[in-house]
């Protein structure tokens, strides 16, 4: 070990190493002097060597007054010295003091032990020349503090205290995680054995010791062969001995003497290197023969020391700092990554490349939502599994990182060629999902001074911790194990798992946004159904009970009826139709008018420019136009056979569109007492969906009402032919022979179906509700013509269909949703039928498949 062993307050115990106990009674080095003062100033203790440096023997001053053996100034003087040490935990320091009145001179240091003052004297020579600290000291730092790496700080600072110590050989001296030790940096006379890249077992510098370096900054041996002087009493009166922890001139254990025989040292010196108040590692000098450094040198030995802990803690901060916004700029990375929707699994290569920037790894691996992804060098999902199961015993909401898997997880032997170490982010709870990074194995060669394996030999005395003897470099290759992660790896990882945590809530969030937009326009959907289906039964009932009045028999009434339902269909499609391109306005209004007013069309005249509506408007004008057509019918000027609607439709000159309605001469108007959701629907689509404008005005004579629709929702139209007046078809006749076939899941639909399949002449007519069957119909009977429903609920037709169409039997489809482009593409040849259909539909379709007419 490159540094003293200190002893602590009495007595070393080493019971722990399974030796015999040492018991080392507090004693001081012969290049000072120490007197214990009761806080009363009766002295209780003193070295015995106080005669050899005071010329007061140490035996006599047991007992004496403080003020008999000292003049009243110097008294006065340490007095004052004193007053600070209720201020600071250290030591108060004196240089050059005249204590006894002749020309000595003696450099003090005073700190307090419980109840005890503890004075120390170091005569100086009366040549050597006052240390100008503040310069050389500040000199050295500024080129510390010029270095960017650590390497190089610790090797300038080492060249900077061998200037300033004098020492042969400094050292800095770096503690591991393990508390073995390495030097990191030397500085060294020409011809000494280097010891720069060595590391030192942890025993060589015991707990207690690196306790006591954290409270005492720094320990001088000024020979190791010096005789040290006992303290005296050994106890006080009250059987406890004096405390030697912060005294700068006590000795150390023989123990570490004879380490530093063995190494060839005379003189040693160590100073603390701490950051965040814990031990970081030491300065440790060394020099060939006995050297002994006043205490004033030794103080700014101590500046340059906390200078350099400054400026190193100043370098490590930067470093975090660096780090810590490469962590950020990869917090950002990913949030832009992620806010388009994609999940991790989705960027997780690009996210595994970012990461390295920041961590190094050689494989790395996802486990989200019950699905594994790797790159790199990683174990198989199937690997994974079992180790995943290892993870989930570990503290959770925590990061787990080993460099030694397979010591901790013996499964991982099984791909110990792939992975030795892991890094694992928790970014869930229950079930824990994981990011882990893994590292390949190192055969890493670490050079020790000495074997570490047998850091101690037989002593003289039985088995005693005796030092080393051999400090030759000593070299062990580790396997299995990956290189250890470092702290601001660490550091990095925690602020990786909160960025991982914040995007699971972020997409939680997202997905919990999205669930609920669903959600509200599935309410207003059901609601807008609900009302539309209202309207349709309403409209249903007007045209049933209107019928009936004009009706001569029941197959007119019948006929009429069916007429009215199947305009209000073709309404309805046009509704719902979103996917066309730019389509004209006055479609939309003749649309609507003659699928509710069919008998009143000529009643509502088009008037104006020709205009066309994109996808999104023209389904809000549908809305309004819609609501305004049915509520003129049951309330307004299309209610009796006198009133009349006005359209007047103008493009504007800013390319915005005006449509005008004007009812009249209808039955007297009155404002509803409640505002319905038509009257919502009317007044509030354009200006909400379009950001147009809607007034509508119920006045006595009619309603009246003004839309302005804005220009990037219209443009004009080409003019076309004003649209005839509806006249009756011509049905074509057509007769059925033979057996039929109805596929339908409706009951009542496929009552209907075979009656109107009865009424065209057909002989005997089968109904089926399943696709089995009506495939064994087909195998059964002879089916001359099949009318097959799309959509039977949990399944489809087109087996059935393709059947008849191989076996040669003509065959309509019927659906709900109008033509099916995938049906068509399929089948380009196929007659499609519209729900709801009638008899005349029916015969239409048949027509064209060229099915036997007379």
């Amino acid at each position: 070990m490159p540094e003293q062993q200190p002893v602590d307050d009495t007595a070393v115990d080493l019971t722990n190493c399974d030796r015999e106990p040492i018991h080392i009674l507090g004693n001081v080095q012969s290049y000072g002097c120490l007197i214990a003062v009761s806080v009363d100033w009766l002295i209780t203790h003193a070295s015995a060597n106080c005669d050899v440096h005071l010329g007061l023997e140490a035996e006599d001053l047991i007992g004496t007054r403080f003020s008999d053996a000292f003049s009243g100034e110097v008294i006065h003087t340490l007095r004052t010295r004193m007053q600070v040490l209720t201020h600071q935990d250290g030591a108060a320091r004196i240089f050059g003091l005249q204590l006894l009145g002749d020309e000595r001179r003696f450099d003090v240091s005073i700190h307090q032990v419980e109840a005890h003052i503890v004075l120390e004297f170091e005569q100086r020579d009366g040549d050597a020349p006052s240390f100008d600290d503040s310069g050389t000291v500040q000199a050295l730092i500024a080129r510390v503090k010029r270095q960017t790496t650590l390497d190089k700080m610790a090797q300038t600072a080492a060249r900077g205290l061998k200037m300033l110590s004098g020492f042969d050989r400094v050292m800095v001296y770096r503690f591991n995680d393990d508390d073995s030790g390495t030097v990191i940096a030397e500085m060294a006379e020409a011809g000494q054995t280097p010891y720069k890249g060595l590391r030192f077992p942890a025993s060589d510098i015991p707990k207690q010791a690196r306790a006591l370096y954290t409270r005492s900054l720094l320990r001088l041996i000024a020979d190791v062969d010096d005789t040290p002087y006992p303290i005296r009493p050994e106890r006080d009166p009250n059987g406890n001995p004096l405390d030697l922890s912060l005294a700068v001139t006590r000795a150390v254990s023989p123990i570490h003497l004879e380490y530093l025989r063995n190494m060839g040292v005379q003189a040693s010196m160590s100073v603390s290197i701490l950051r965040g108040g814990k031990l970081w590692g030491l300065f440790a000098c060394h020099h060939r023969t006995p050297l002994y450094i006043n205490y004033e040198s030794r103080s700014a030995v101590e500046l340059f020391a906390q200078l350099f802990n400054y400026e190193l803690d100043q370098l490590e901060l930067n470093k975090e700092l660096s780090e810590l916004d490469q962590v950020r700029e990869l917090h950002d990375q990913l949030m832009a990554q992620l806010s388009g929707g994609q999940s991790m699994l989705d960027i997780f290569d690009v996210f595994a490349e970012s990461i390295n920037s920041v961590i190094s790894f050689d494989g790395a691996a996802i486990y989200s939502e019950g699905t594994y992804k790797s790159t790199g060098s990683a174990p198989t999902q199937e690997e994974f599994m079992g180790l995943a199961r290892f993870l989930n015993t570990t503290p959770a909401a925590q990061v787990y990182a080993t460099n030694a898997l397979a010591e901790r997880f013996p499964r991982a032997e099984g791909f110990g060629d792939r992975v030795a170490g892991l890094l694992a982010l928790p970014i869930s709870r229950t079930p824990r999902d994981y990011l882990v990074l893994f590292r390949r194995e190192i055969a890493n060669s670490v050079t020790w001074a000495g074997n570490p394996e047998k850091p101690v030999d037989l002593g003289p005395n039985g088995i005693r911790l005796t030092p080393r003897k051999s400090f030759d470099a000593w070299q062990e290759v580790v396997r299995g194990q990956s290189a250890a992660w470092r702290d601001s790896e660490l550091r990095a990882a925690n602020a990786l798992r909160v960025t991982l945590l914040e995007v699971v809530l972020k997409m939680a969030h997202e997905q919990n946004q999205q669930r609920k937009r669903a959600q509200d326009q599935q309410e207003l959907l059901i609601a807008e159904l609900n009302h539309r289906v209202r309207n349709i039964l309403n409209l249903i009932r007007g045209l049933v009970s209107q019928g009936g009045d004009t009706a001569t028999n029941i197959e007119a009434y019948r006929s009429v009826l069916d007429a009215r339902i199947y305009s209000l269909a073709r309404a309805h499609d046009q509704l719902t139709q979103t996917e066309w391109s730019w389509t004209p306005l006055h479609t939309l209004i003749e649309t609507e008018v003659q699928a509710f007013v069919t008998a009143k069309q000529s009643r509502v005249v088009l008037t104006g420019d020709t205009l066309e509506l994109p996808p999104t408007a023209f389904t809000t004008l549908a809305l309004v136009i819609h609501e305004l057509v049915t509520n003129s019918a049951k309330y307004g000027a299309l209610n009796d056979s006198r009133g009349s609607v006005a359209v007047d439709v103008r493009l504007q000159p800013d390319g915005a569109a005006s449509i005008s309605w004007r009812e009249q001469n209808g039955p007297p108007v009155q404002a509803p007492t409640r505002r319905g959701f038509g009257t919502t629907i009317i007044e509030r689509s354009i200006p909400f969906e379009l950001n147009g404008m809607a007034d509508i005005r119920f006045r006595m004579t009619g309603v009246e009402a003004d839309f302005m629709i804005p220009a990037p929702h219209v443009r004009a139209g080409t003019p076309t032919e004003p649209a005839a007046e509806a006249s009756a078809k011509v049905v074509p006749f057509v007769r059925l022979d033979g057996h039929c076939l109805v596929l339908e899941d409706n009951m009542i639909i496929a009552l209907d179906a075979s009656d109107i399949l009865h009424d065209l002449g057909a002989t005997f007519v089968s109904t089926a509700s399943r696709v089995s069957d009506a495939m064994a119909l087909l195998d059964s009977e002879d089916i001359a013509f099949a009318l097959l429903d799309v959509n039977l609920g949990d399944e489809v037709s087109l087996p059935v269909l393709e059947r008849c169409l191989a076996d040669g039997i003509p065959a309509i489809l019927a659906t709900g949703y109008g033509a099916d482009t995938n049906i068509t593409s399929a089948f380009p040849e196929l007659s499609i039928i519209k729900k709801p259909y009638g008899a005349d539909q029916v015969k239409e379709v048949l027509a064209q498949l060229n099915i036997a007419t007379s």
